[in-house]
């Protein structure tokens, strides 16, 4: 179905009742519905948008499905949501991924993520140590080896 086909059907069908449909197609395929749409369902328009945008960008994606999911699944356990992850875990296992696989992706995932706490705080330390705290409080010239 093309995007405009899309479209098309959700202003036939209306928002509440296109919302209803999405959300019982999602429960099926995933066994529930994530919280997150739970409240977006809340209001129909909000879902959606946000599912027509998810969706543009994953049907599009020049990456397999399953690359998806487990990209999705990195982002999740970086961001530490466990529900981001068991979520996407579920749909990365119905793509096909491997329990290696994802694993091998939550390694990496960590991997980044730890990487990126050590960069920040690297740079906010040098920045801030840049000047010596100490020497100021106490008053003291550290150019000046003269006591």
């Amino acid at each position: 179905m093309t995007f405009e086909e899309e479209l098309s059907e959700i202003v036939q069908a209306g928002t509440e009742d296109t919302c209803a449909g999405w959300m019982k197609s999602i429960e099926q395929e995933y066994g529930k519905v994530p919280l997150i749409f739970q409240r977006m369902a809340e209001r129909p328009e909000v879902l959606i948008s946000h599912l027509l945008y998810k969706d543009a960008v994953t049907k599009t994606s020049a990456l397999d499905p399953k690359y998806v999911e487990l990209i999705c699944l990195a982002v999740g356990a970086a961001l530490k949501c466990t529900h981001c992850t068991g979520y996407h875990m579920q749909a990365a296992l119905k793509m096909g991924a491997s329990r290696d696989e994802i694993l091998e992706t939550v390694l990496i995932a960590g991997l980044i993520s730890n990487s990126s706490v050590l960069a920040n705080a690297y740079r906010v330390i040098d920045e801030k140590l840049a000047k010596c705290v100490s020497c100021e409080t106490h008053g003291i010239d550290p150019d000046n080896s003269d006591p």
